[in-house]
Order: structure tokens, then sequence, then C-alpha cells
């Protein structure tokens, strides 16, 4: 019997022994490294100001040409709301040209079948995604006052679009990051029926998120009681009567999150992640206060969103860790 047993563990510690030889060779640069954060980071902050767009009314501020303003390259005597779109299109340009940029220098600057491969392709497909939603939205006119159930729908489908981006984008960056377990064939899935059920859930809590904070900018309240009112009248727009799902959805998301942010601090390897994940979440839930106590003002919308993103971001990360582990590896400092 002890022979045997021996026998069977030798092919897994084999083939563990190769994943770990075949990714501690061509790792990736510095460069490379850093430059997959940054365009993740910069992409952070295109996403800000698209919520400045929609928080300023400014979506038709190019009325409804694309990818030119107004039918020009050049303003002459431009809006505030014109200058605000405009800038916001510039910005996504260069995300769109800084994505194409990481996607060429993963393939040239690491090794074949590194998992950085697919997700930089993935992250290019989104953010083409990104740029096709983003006209849509201007050339059909479901920009400024527009309330439409078309408009909802098709923010809902750029917001989860947006996430996924994020996603595919700092995986990329982990990957990068990672010293063992990032090559096509020496990595298994773990305990991702709990990862994937917290991440859907925080793409619910920001859709509906998204269609609250239309709601707040297309029918603004004067004080908190005529808010809860308006949530809860039958002659409210429809937006305005869903806004309440956002919290209720968060709470419950929040808890998914938490569970699987307190799972990660059993092991030394991720504990710090998992808590930094359990901080942003607490700090989100209180800006989401601050924004509905306060009435939803820019700076606390932004901020929110903000933080949205990074728990986001930390929760993509932190899966990635605990559930892409190298096969044959039974510590989470593997992965």
């Amino acid at each position: 019997m002890g022979l045997s047993t021996s026998t069977a563990a030798t092919p897994s510690r084999a083939v563990a022994a190769q994943g770990v030889a075949a990714t501690s060779a061509g790792a990736p640069s510095r460069g490379l490294r850093w430059y997959a954060w940054g365009v993740l980071a910069y992409n952070v902050g295109v996403i800000l100001d698209g919520a400045l767009v929609r928080a300023t009314g400014s979506g038709n501020g190019c009325g409804d040409h694309w990818p030119l303003c107004n039918g020009e390259i050049v303003q002459q005597h431009p809006k505030i709301t014109t200058i605000i779109e405009y800038a916001h299109r510039a910005t996504s340009g260069i995300a769109l040209l800084a994505v194409i940029g990481l996607v060429v220098w993963v393939f040239r600057g690491t090794v074949r079948r590194h998992l950085a491969h697919v997700a930089a392709v993935v992250s290019l497909v989104f953010i083409l995604n990104e740029a096709v939603l983003g006209a849509l939205l201007v050339l059909l006119g479901m920009t400024a006052q527009n309330e439409s159930p078309a408009r909802a729908f098709y923010l809902s489908l750029h917001l989860t679009n947006t996430l996924l981006m994020l996603a595919a984008l700092a995986v990329t960056a982990h990957f990068l990051s990672r010293e063992q377990g990032y090559m096509r064939g020496s990595v298994e899935l773990r305990r991702w029926a709990l990862a994937a059920t917290g991440l859907l859930a925080v793409i619910v809590t920001g859709v509906t998120g998204s269609l609250a904070a239309l709601a707040d900018t297309l029918h603004p309240a004067t004080n908190l009681a005529a808010a809860f009112a308006q949530d809860f009248s039958a002659h409210s727009d429809w937006l305005v009567r869903i806004r309440w799902f956002h919290p209720a959805v968060s709470l419950i998301a929040g808890l998914f999150v938490a569970v699987l942010a307190l799972a990660s601090m059993r092991y030394g390897e991720t504990r710090r992640l998992g808590a930094a994940l359990i901080a942003l979440l607490v700090v989100q839930y209180a800006l989401g206060l601050g924004d509905l106590v306060l009435l939803t003002p820019l700076s606390l919308q932004i901020l929110h969103l903000l933080g949205a993103d990074l728990v986001w971001i930390a929760l993509v990360v932190l899966a990635a860790r605990l559930c892409v582990r190298p096969i044959g590896c039974t510590a989470i400092s593997c992965g």
C-alpha cells in the first residue's frame, strides 16, 4: 500500500514541478507589470470621467455626432457640456490605445501560453465593446434627459461591460505579477463557486447602482423625506420607483464579498488583501450612506463610484489568487 501511495503521488508532484519550472523562466519585465497596473488605473479614471458626463447632463454636449463633436474636430466657443463630453471621448480614445499597447507588449514580452495573453485579448474585446456602446448611446439619443427603458437597458449593458473590462485588465496585471501559476495547462480552478457568486452579485449591484444614479440625475429630490416619498409613490417615474433596489442588493452582495474575504484571511498569503477588501467594503457603505443622506452631491457620487471600482478590482484579484492555482499546489502562496 505504501508503494502505491508513493507512486500515485509522484505524477502530481512531477506536474507541479514542471509548472513551477516553466513559469519561472521568461518572466515579464518590471516595466510591463507596472504598465499593466497603470492601464488599469487609467481606465478607472476614464470611468469616473464618464460618471461626470452623466451627472452633469453633458452626454449631449457633442450633439448626435460620433466620433466627431458637433460634426467638427476643433470646437469654436464650446459650451461647458461640450468640453466635458469631448474630454471624455478623448480620454476614452487614449484608453483604447493604451489597451492595444498592453496587448502588443504582453505578446512580445511574455512566453507562449502565458495566461496574460488571454486576459489581455479579452480586455481589448471589452474596451472595443465600450466604444460601440458609448457610440450607440450618443447616436440613438440616449443622453441628457432621456429616460426611456431603452436607455436603462443600454446603460445596464454598458456598466456590465465596463466591470468585465476592469476585471480582464486586473487579471492581466495579476498574472503578469505572479511568480508561479501563470501558464496555460499548469493551473486548475478551485473554490470557484463562491467567488463566481460574489462577482455576479457585485455586477448586479453595479447595474442597480447605475440606474439609481440615473434616477437621481433625472429626478433630483429637494430633501431626504421627499426622496423616500418619491421611491414609493405610484406617480413617480419607474426609474425612481426601483431606486431602492440598489441599497437592498448591495447588502446581499456585501455578504458574499465579506464571506470570501474572511475565508481568504485564514491564509497568511491572502490575509492582507482580504482585510483590505473588508475595509474597502466598509468605506463603500459609508460613502453610500453619505450619498443618500446628502442627496447625491457630485463629489460623493464620484467617490462612491471610485469605491465601487476598487472593491471590484480587489475582489477580482482575490478570486484569481484563491481560485486559479498551480496543479498539485496545496499552499496559497503558489498562486
